[in-house]
C-alpha cells in the first residue's frame, strides 16, 4: 500500500501513470493505492494466448466480447477498483466497455492470473469479492502449474489442466480450448 490521503476513482486514474511501472500493476483498495509485484513473462504469454482464443471465439460465434486491462469499480466512497487480467461481457452494445479505463458494469466472467506470490495470497478474497459483486464465474489461471480453475456458485469449482478442454457452457456456449493453448510460447518468442 502507498500511504497518503484516500483517493477517488478519478484521482487514482489521474495519478495512475505516475506510479511505479506506470501504474500497470496498481489498484485502488478502499481509496488506498495497492501495488502488486510485476509478473513474469508467463503472465504476458497467457494473456496474449487468451486474447487470441477469445478473438477466435468472438469471430466464430458473435457472442459477447472480452476486455483486457479494464478496471472494475466495485465499491464507491471509498472507491475500490480491481484490474483482473481480463473480463468478458455478454450484454449491451458490442465493445461498449472496451475503450473505458474503468467500469461499474458487472461482467459475467472475470479472468485472474495467479502469477505472483502477492496475487496468490489475496486470490481467494478477490474471488469472493467478484462473486459477491455479481460476477457469475471466475477463472483463475496459474501459469506456473498450467492450471485453470473455474469458480461458479452454481456448478462449484472445476480444475482444468493439461489434456483438458476449458469450457464454460453456461456463459460461453460452444467455447472450448485446450488448456495447453493458454501456455504455449509464440513461435516468434524464441526467434529473437
Amino acid at each position: 500500500m502507498l500511504s497518503g490521503p484516500l483517493l477517488t476513482a478519478e484521482e487514482f486514474l489521474d495519478r495512475r501513470f505516475s506510479l511505479p511501472e506506470s501504474g500497470q500493476w496498481a489498484e485502488l483498495h478502499a481509496g488506498e493505492v495497492h501495488l502488486f509485484q510485476p509478473p513474469d513473462l508467463d503472465y504476458g504469454n497467457a494473456v496474449l494466448n487468451l486474447s487470441k482464443i477469445f478473438a477466435d471465439y468472438v469471430q466464430r460465434h458473435q457472442h459477447g466480447y472480452p476486455c483486457f486491462d479494464l478496471g472494475l469499480q466495485m465499491e464507491t466512497a471509498p472507491d475500490t477498483i480491481l484490474f483482473p487480467a481480463a473480463c468478458y461481457f455478454l450484454e449491451g452494445k458490442r465493445f461498449t466497455e472496451t475503450d473505458k479505463a474503468i467500469t461499474e458494469t458487472i461482467p459475467p466472467l472475470v479472468i485472474e492470473l495467479a502469477s505472483t506470490s502477492d496475487r496468490k495470497q489475496v486470490m481467494l478474497r478477490r474471488i469472493e469479492n467478484y462473486l459477491a459483486w455479481g460476477v457469475q464465474e471466475v477463472w483463475v489461471i496459474e501459469p506456473s502449474v498450467q492450471l485453470v480453475t473455474a469458480i461458479n456458485p452454481q456448478t462449484g469449482e472445476i480444475n482444468f489442466q493439461e489434456g483438458d478442454q476449458l469450457i464454460s457452457n453456461q456463459l460461453l456456449p460452444d467455447f472450448q480450448c485446450d488448456v495447453e493453448e493458454l501456455f504455449v510460447e509464440p513461435s516468434w518468442w524464441n526467434a529473437m
